[in-house]
């Protein structure tokens, strides 16, 4: 074991970012590879419109490189985001990938940790969470896939302009966590520490609960630089995505 666990979330990856998914690949083969596990805690992508989208590159160069990282010895596990929840066995299966509940906790060299996606603490965002419970169910999901291939990607592409629209008149306060969710899902998981992406807003949130310190860690985004959490058993710090070589390419496959 390196003693090593690494972090992220909301790469966003799409055909139209190849910056963003040449800094993920360069991650995976400069940064992952060697290290105990890479945890990444929803929004792989842009979004998601069925592991039958057998054609699309990025999801086709995504899937050999983080295969080529599991192939090598390191762990990765995936959780769903707000963008991909629709991923689902058959390709986590190609990329080697173990697929991980929302929340869920895990022993992180002798820490209690609780990784989670981070919407679900948004609890202020009610329409989001209203539309969350009903696209998450397994009914509606079925009904989606079922859906022509065409007609998902034009779904996932009105859905993220729609997304887009309805941020820009909602405050910042609503669409952060709430701290009462978040105290609650301390108190209910037991756990001293909590990793989640989501809101964009990287930082270390400490507080202090029964007499026991507790620490919030929120993941950046790949938007611009990019980064990640990397744990060992001395603690967490964050990190930026060292960007790739200026030789190497963003879509090689």
């Amino acid at each position: 074991m390196s003693g090593r666990t690494l972090f992220i979330a909301d790469l966003h990856l799409a055909e139209e970012r190849p910056q963003a998914s040449g800094c993920f690949f360069h991650f995976l083969e400069s940064i992952a590879a060697g290290t105990d596990a890479l945890y990444i805690l929803g929004d792989l992508f842009e979004y998601w419109a069925g592991d039958d989208d057998v054609d699309a590159p990025i999801a086709r160069q995504a899937a050999a490189r983080i295969k080529a990282l599991t192939a090598s010895g390191t762990p990765v596990h995936f959780m769903h985001g707000n963008r991909d929840f629709l991923l689902a066995q058959r390709y986590a299966d190609s990329c080697g990938m173990t697929l991980l509940d929302d929340p869920v906790v895990i022993d992180l060299y002798g820490t209690r940790t609780l990784l989670t996606h981070g919407d679900l603490l948004c609890t202020d965002d009610r329409s989001y969470q209203r539309m969350r419970k009903l696209v998450r169910q397994p009914l509606v999901r079925g009904a989606l896939l079922a859906l022509p291939l065409a007609l998902r990607h034009a779904i996932a592409r009105s859905a993220r302009s729609g997304s887009e629209r309805a941020k820009a008149g909602k405050s910042s306060e609503i669409m952060d966590v709430n701290p009462e969710a978040v105290a609650e899902s301390f108190r209910q998981s037991g756990a001293l520490r909590m990793i989640h992406g989501h809101t964009h807003r990287p930082a270390r949130h400490l507080a202090t609960t029964g007499g026991k310190p507790l620490e919030r860690w929120v993941l950046p985004d790949w938007y611009g630089e990019g980064g990640y959490l990397a744990c060992t058993p001395q603690g967490c710090e964050l990190l930026p995505a060292p960007p790739p070589p200026k030789s190497g390419s963003a879509t090689a496959s």
